[in-house]
């Protein structure tokens, strides 16, 4: 199975993720305090969120301090760019450059890459990321609609077929159908995939059921939030954590 970090994306019951919202080095710190004892087995430093993100040395400084405030937890490292629902606008360039620069500090255990850039560029980053034992998640997220099936069966195969540890899609539903079609899409894939790990989820109110049903329908991993939410939809951590245990 694949790990980030200590933790294991096996087939059980989801492990929870909950990302690092913070403008500043305080209110990060201030965030990473309260998350000391909460549930959670992986912190996601949404580092698009940050003021001074285009600065090196403040992404250094975010690191460090996420990884001495949370030293048991897992890390993940994302920017996510404007396009797939992110806080800041940067040059493509600039963002592989911080996909590196994170990679080669050592002090990540995994790091989101978006699907749709240049798979050139993706290739590369992928391989920095193995010379590093770092875990890649190719993403791809639809804040407008939900996806085909078939368009979000290829897109999940794809990502596996370009070298991704683990695949992960988000997208907008419209309805009760457009909830069960990324549900049936995520079966459809892990059940060719059985030993690989997904994480799927339908945002908003309407998808909250994606994202507690992952052990059923074979996604690994979901998205809590512990005081401010990173996308529509997330579960407060806790609450989120008790309901998981009761389904389990």
């Amino acid at each position: 199975m694949i790990n980030i970090g200590p933790v294991s994306l096996d087939n059980g019951m989801p492990k929870i993720c909950v990302p690092l919202v913070g403008h500043s080095m305080e209110e990060l710190y201030q965030e990473c305090h309260y998350l000391q004892n909460k549930p959670c087995d992986i912190v996601e430093l949404r580092i698009d969120f940050l003021k001074n993100v285009t600065e090196l040395s403040a992404i250094d400084a975010a690191l460090q301090l996420v990884r001495n405030e949370l030293p048991h937890k897992a890390l993940l490292f994302t920017f996510r760019t404007k396009e797939e629902g992110g806080e800041t606008p940067i040059s493509i360039r600039y963002y592989f450059e911080l996909l590196h620069y994170a990679i080669k500090t050592g002090a990540i255990d995994a790091i989101d890459i978006e699907y749709f850039h240049d798979h050139t560029a993706i290739e590369a980053t992928l391989l920095l990321a193995r010379e590093h034992s770092v875990t890649v998640i190719l993403s791809n997220h639809d804040f407008d609609k939900t996806p085909s099936f078939e368009e979000i069966t290829n897109r999940l195969i794809g990502m596996k077929k370009l070298g991704a540890d683990v695949a992960k899609l988000a997208c907008m539903p419209h309805s009760a159908k457009d909830v069960l079609t990324l549900l049936r899409a995520t079966e459809a894939v892990k059940s060719q995939y059985p030993d690989e790990p997904l994480i799927t989820m339908s945002m908003g109110k309407l998808g909250a059921i994606s994202r507690i049903s992952g052990e059923l329908f074979g996604s690994a991993m979901t998205f809590g939030s512990a005081k401010t939410a990173s996308a529509p939809g997330q579960l407060e951590l806790t609450a989120l954590q008790q309901i998981l245990q009761l389904l389990h």
